[in-house]
C-alpha cells in the first residue's frame, strides 16, 4: 500500500470508493514531462539517438509505477503518457531536414516503454517561423499518418504577440493534407494535432501536451477527470438555486482535485521525479454519464446548445475552477470543462440533433477550457476555412487571455450529417455544417495580426 501524506476519514474513502465505481471517476491521465534540450546536435540521427535513450531511461518504469499506484488506490488510470520539449527547437540546430525521423524516433520509444501517447512533436511559432519551426510544420502530415503514438501541436497566437496569420493558413493546409493521407482512418491524423493560442507548458492531456521549455528537467502532471462525479452532484439537488448549485459544484470539484493531488505525490515519490501540477478537467468520454453536455442539461437545459448554454457552462466552468484552487496549490493545465464533441456523448447527441452547431460551439469557446475539440466537419472543406475557424478560436483567446485550440477533422468523402466513427476515447460523431461563404481574402492577406491593448501589463 502507499503512504498516504495527510489523512482521510472513513467517509472520504468510502465516498471515492462510491465516485469510481459509480460516477466514472478516473485518473485521466499521468504525463510525464521530458526535457530534450540536451539532445541537441548537429547529426540529426545522433540527435535521435540521444532522444529516444533519454525517454526510455526517463520513463521506461512510468507504466508499471502506473499500473501499481491503480492497485494501491483502486482508482482506474486510463492512460499513461509523455511529453517532451518542441521537438522543433530540438532539431532546429542540425541541418537535415527529414523531421519525419524524430517523430518515428518518439513513435519507438513510446512502443518500448509501454505508453498510451507521447505529446511534442510541436512548434512554438506565435510571432514567427524559424528554420526549425519550418521544417517540423512541413512535416506534420507524414508524420502523424505514419506514427500511431505521437502528438502534435502548433501555438499559433498569445495575448502578448498577437496572431500569426501566415501560420494560421498554413495550419489549415496541413489539417486538409492530414487527413488526406489518413483518409482509410476518416482522416484520424488530425485527432493528434491541435492549434493553440496561449498554449500552456504544463498541460497533461492530449494532442497538445509538451514540455515547456520553463520547465524542469523531468516532471509528473496528473490529470482527473471527474464529469460522473459533477452529474451526480447536480442530479442530487435538483430544487436548489443556482448560487448553491455552484457551491455544490465547487465542493465536490475540491474533492476531486485533493485526490488528483494524492495520486500525483505518490507517483512522484515512487517515480523518484518532482510533482508538478494536477489538472482537473472535466474531460468527458463517450461513456453515458461521463458528459460535460449531461451535467449542462441536468442544470437545467433542454438540450446543450439552447439558450443559456454559454452562462450555464460558465458557472460550472468557475466552480470547478474555485474547487480546484483551494485544494490544491498546484493546479495548472488547463483545468476546467472540455467541450469535444466525439468524445462526449451528449455533444454528439446535440449536434446530430441540430440543438448545436459549430457557431454556438464557439461561443460556448469563450468560457470552456480548450476550444472546438474534436469536430468532424465536411471533407471539402476548404483550408482557407479551416484557417479563418482557428483563426476565430485564436482571437477569442488572444483577447480573453486564455487558452484555446482547435482540433478539427474534414472526414475526407463524407458530407453533413454523415457520422465517423474513431472508435476508444475519441468517439463517434455527426459531420457538422461548415459556412460556405469564402473567407479566403482574408485569410490570404497573411501577416499578423497585432497583440491587443490587454497585451500591455509590464
Amino acid at each position: 500500500m502507499v503512504a498516504l501524506p495527510f489523512s482521510y476519514t472513513t467517509d472520504e474513502i468510502f465516498e471515492t470508493i462510491r465516485m469510481v465505481e459509480l460516477e466514472n471517476l478516473d485518473i485521466r491521465t499521468i504525463t510525464m514531462g521530458i526535457s530534450l534540450r540536451d539532445c541537441a546536435d548537429p547529426d540529426l540521427k545522433a540527435a535521435g539517438r540521444k532522444i529516444y535513450e533519454k525517454i526510455v531511461r526517463s520513463a521506461g518504469n512510468l507504466v508499471q509505477v502506473g499500473d501499481e499506484l491503480e492497485r494501491s488506490f483502486g482508482i482506474p488510470i486510463i492512460n499513461k503518457r509523455v511529453s517532451v520539449t518542441p521537438i522543433a527547437m530540438v532539431a532546429e540546430s542540425s541541418g537535415d531536414a527529414d523531421y519525419c525521423y524524430l517523430a518515428r524516433v518518439l513513435e519507438d520509444a513510446a512502443r518500448e516503454i509501454g505508453v498510451n501517447f507521447i505529446g511534442g512533436y510541436t512548434a512554438l511559432v506565435q510571432k514567427g517561423f524559424t528554420v526549425g519551426d519550418r521544417r517540423l510544420i512541413d512535416s506534420l502530415p507524414q508524420a502523424l499518418s505514419e506514427t500511431e503514438h505521437v502528438c502534435a501541436s502548433v501555438n499559433v497566437a498569445t495575448t502578448k504577440a498577437g496572431i500569426n496569420m501566415d501560420a494560421v493558413y498554413t495550419m489549415g493546409k496541413v489539417i486538409k493534407e492530414t487527413a488526406e493521407r489518413t483518409a482509410s482512418k476518416d482522416g484520424l491524423g488530425c485527432a493528434k494535432l491541435v492549434v493553440f493560442c496561449n498554449a500552456p507548458e504544463d498541460n497533461p492531456f492530449m494532442a497538445g501536451a509538451f514540455h515547456g521549455v520553463g520547465e524542469p528537467e523531468c516532471v509528473i502532471n496528473v490529470g482527473v477527470s471527474g464529469p460522473g462525479v459533477i452529474l451526480n452532484a447536480v442530479r442530487n439537488q435538483p430544487n436548489i438555486d443556482l448560487g448553491t448549485l455552484a457551491s455544490r459544484i465547487k465542493q465536490t470539484a475540491f474533492k476531486i482535485t485533493r485526490m488528483g493531488e494524492l495520486f500525483g505525490r505518490a507517483a512522484s515519490r515512487k517515480l523518484g521525479v518532482p510533482f508538478g501540477v494536477v489538472d482537473l478537467s472535466l474531460a468527458p468520454t463517450p461513456a453515458v454519464g461521463d458528459s460535460v453536455a449531461e451535467i449542462l442539461e441536468a442544470i437545467g437545459l433542454e438540450r446543450v446548445g439552447s439558450p443559456g448554454s454559454t452562462a450555464a457552462l460558465a458557472m460550472l466552468n468557475d466552480a470547478v475552477k474555485k474547487g480546484g484552487a483551494m485544494a490544491s496549490s498546484y493546479v495548472g493545465g488547463l483545468s476546467g470543462a472540455f467541450i469535444p464533441v466525439s468524445e462526449d456523448e451528449g455533444m454528439a447527441r446535440a449536434a446530430a440533433e441540430g440543438a448545436l452547431t459549430i457557431e454556438k460551439l464557439e461561443a460556448l469557446t469563450c468560457i470552456c477550457s480548450v476550444g472546438l475539440d474534436m469536430i468532424a466537419i465536411p471533407g471539402d472543406t476548404t483550408a482557407e476555412t479551416i484557417a479563418a475557424i482557428i483563426a476565430d478560436e485564436a482571437a477569442i483567446g488572444m483577447i480573453n487571455k486564455k487558452t484555446t485550440g482547435v482540433r478539427l477533422i474534414p472526414v475526407p468523402g463524407k458530407k453533413p450529417g454523415d457520422y465517423v466513427e474513431f472508435g476508444g476515447l475519441l468517439g463517434r460523431a455527426p459531420v457538422m455544417k461548415v459556412s460556405t461563404y469564402n473567407p479566403a481574402v482574408f485569410i490570404r492577406r497573411g501577416g499578423r495580426i497585432p497583440a491587443p491593448l490587454q497585451a500591455l501589463t509590464n
